[in-house]
């Protein structure tokens, strides 16, 4: 069954939906390398080229979504998890999260990955899934064949939630300060 809701995590200091992908590239690679600095987290780990892997695989999850009929109006998504995956908390110091009904999202502006974009798009293992991306449409068909992820308890691997790509402000204005 697919979750009625997507999730956002985040660090109560910072706020949600706050992304390296919204700033001028100079910029970004100022503040990761604060982050990685400060050892804040998840995001602390992260490689020297991740911003330019990054850029690339959302311009690469865009076109495919567009071509699958999506409408994206944001040139980079603001992310989210398709249910709840609350151990996702624990990547943020002061870890918080808030949930927004799946139905109040046009499927238009909303494409999914089965896993993290970064490793759904680039982990070459031969599952069916890998390089794809999803429609609001097709959600039913992906839990089916693949099951949800985080309700197999496993947080390490490529596979650990469905990630939803969210390519319009207006469904999430209420919290974008």
């Amino acid at each position: 069954m697919v979750p009625s809701i997507l999730s956002h995590y985040y660090a109560r200091e910072r706020g949600p939906f706050r992304s390296l992908s919204d700033l001028p590239h100079a910029e970004a690679e100022s503040v990761l390398e604060a982050i990685r600095q400060r050892g804040d987290g998840f995001a602390s780990q992260r490689r020297p080229d991740y911003l330019v892997i990054r850029r690339e695989l959302e311009a690469l999850v865009r076109q495919r979504f567009i071509d699958k009929g999506g409408r994206p109006v944001r040139s980079t998504p603001r992310y989210m998890i398709l249910g709840q995956c609350d151990w996702v908390r624990d990547w943020y110091l002061e870890g918080c999260s808030l949930a927004v009904p799946l139905a109040r999202f046009d499927p238009r502006i909303v494409s999914f990955t089965y896993g993290d974009s970064f490793p759904a798009m680039r982990h070459n293992d031969g599952k069916p899934h890998r390089g794809q991306v999803f429609t609001l449409g097709e959600l039913p068909w992906l839990v089916e064949q693949f099951g949800l992820p985080q309700q197999r308890a496993e947080t390490t691997g490529p596979d650990r939630y469905i990630e939803a790509q969210v390519w319009d402000d207006e469904p999430l204005g209420e919290w974008l300060g």
